[in-house]
């Protein structure tokens, strides 16, 4: 390949939907099926992070598409007016899991996963969590809650994190510093790594994209590879060879050449270096739910050491306008799989050894509203609570229910800003500066230990 054909791809263009190698060839550019060398790890290099610094810990988010029902997850069952709103979808007090607290709230009963966690000081609750002029499109508010912007204009908010950390890859490091081979150095002094953030599903999710940090994105591992050997055995040699020199190229070539060589070479070696760690075992039984495999790749990515300090994993299901029922139905089944998944993933963290470094948090794009439709399902609405997960979360709920007599248009008004919450995570988890990621000050919810 030529310079004046590596001149045809911008880094705009390579990284727009993260680091993603397909199964097919026709697929993926070109030069990354033929230069990609398949490089192992370096020694020592999917060791631990030192514990105690920013770098061993990690943040996995879980999207709850869809805009899951808020009052039916954490359930004002003490509320009259719950009941007068949902006669036919309402979870009767006698099954509620009760968190015991003074204003009679519990847990949806099929969130048992979720009560044992909680009744295990690992799980906090955050009430009425929301943002100013809400919006009810699911596209519009995933990509507020993305950005971190009212507009759902910019790039994600952990993209933006990255960004403040490092120059946004090992390659922008490098060139950055005029070398290819220069160490990695994040804004805090910590190493900022090639697969800093992986995300599971088919795209790379807005909220992991930044100005310069691109994810790593892959639905599944057998996908997440160079293909050619698929087609012989004898291509390895020369495949190598092609990386060998292709890369001695674009060492003298323009920086976009450069710069997309290096990523190349960047994803296959966390291409090798994923793919070795997902193909362990779990230490622990998963639930056959889609989110459980999810987690449990994760998991296992933990256990192989990798650097990666942010994974993100979803679940979709979440928009019931019809046939949402109660206790049984289709919400209580997604909830089933959340409450599960969560359990067995704290489960298998903590035979590792890795409990402690792992924060999960949850979050949808809006919640329901609070009266039931015609279908006996819910309609777009508000605020909603968020979970977050781990032995460093102040178990507990955090905030008052919003009220269900004073309504916005038969919505819940919210009062904890989401971006509080990620400011939250921002200063005490991931020890970074929430006002440069975020744009603006907010006030932070005691939700973490000190």
């Amino acid at each position: 390949m030529s310079c004046r054909e590596y001149q045809a791809f911008t880094r705009r263009e390579f990284l727009h939907n993260g680091l993603v190698l397909a199964s097919a060839a026709v697929t993926v550019p070109w030069f990354l099926q033929s230069t990609g060398a398949a490089l192992a790890a370096p020694d020592g290099a999917a060791t631990s992070s030192r514990p105690g610094v920013p770098e061993d810990r990690i943040l996995v988010v879980v999207q709850l598409a869809g805009g899951n029902d808020g009052l039916n997850t954490v359930v004002p069952y003490g509320d009259s007016r719950y009941y007068a709103a949902r006669p036919g979808i309402g979870i009767a007090a006698k099954d509620v899991l009760k968190l015991g607290t003074d204003e009679g709230l519990g847990l949806h009963p099929r969130l048992a996963g979720l009560k044992d966690l909680y009744d295990n000081g690992m799980l906090a609750i955050v009430q009425g969590v929301g943002y100013p002029n809400p919006n009810r499109s699911h596209f519009s508010s995933t990509d507020i809650w993305s950005t971190a912007e009212t507009d759902g204009i910019g790039a994600g908010w952990l993209g933006k994190y990255f960004d403040n950390q490092c120059h946004g890859s090992p390659a922008a490091d490098a060139a950055a510093a005029g070398q290819r081979t220069a160490p990695h150095s994040a804004g805090n002094g910590q190493p900022c790594k090639g697969h800093a953030a992986v995300a599971i599903g088919r795209t790379a999710p807005l909220a992991l994209q930044g100005h310069k940090f691109r994810p790593v994105s892959f639905e599944n591992t057998d996908l997440f590879r160079w293909t050619g050997l698929d087609l012989h055995k004898s291509m390895a040699r020369p495949y190598q060879e092609i990386a060998k020199l292709e890369a001695s190229k674009a060492e003298g070539a323009n920086p976009n050449a450069a710069f997309l060589m290096r990523t190349s070479l960047d994803a296959q070696i966390a291409s090798e270096r994923i793919r070795a760690a997902v193909a362990n075992k779990p230490g622990v039984n998963y639930p056959g739910h889609a989110l459980a495999r999810q987690l449990s790749m994760v998991a296992s990515m933990i256990r192989a050491g990798l650097e990666t300090r942010v994974y993100y994993v979803s679940m979709g299901g979440f928009d019931t306008h019809a046939g949402q029922g109660g206790v049984n139905g289709s919400h209580a089944n997604l909830l089933t799989q959340l409450a599960e998944s969560l359990r067995a993933f704290y489960n298998d963290l903590k035979s590792q050894g890795n409990d402690g470094r792992v924060l999960t948090m949850t979050f949808s794009e809006f919640g329901r509203r609070v009266g039931q439709n015609g279908s006996n399902g819910t309609d777009h609405g508000t605020a909603a609570p968020m979970f977050l997960a781990g032995p460093m979360v102040k178990a507990g709920v955090h905030g008052a229910h919003p009220s269900l007599s004073d309504l916005d248009q038969g919505d819940l008004k919210f009062h904890t800003d989401f971006r509080a919450v990620y400011s939250a995570i921002l200063a005490g988890w991931l020890r970074s500066d929430p006002e440069k990621v975020l744009g603006g000050r907010f006030q932070a919810p005691a939700v973490l230990k000190a």
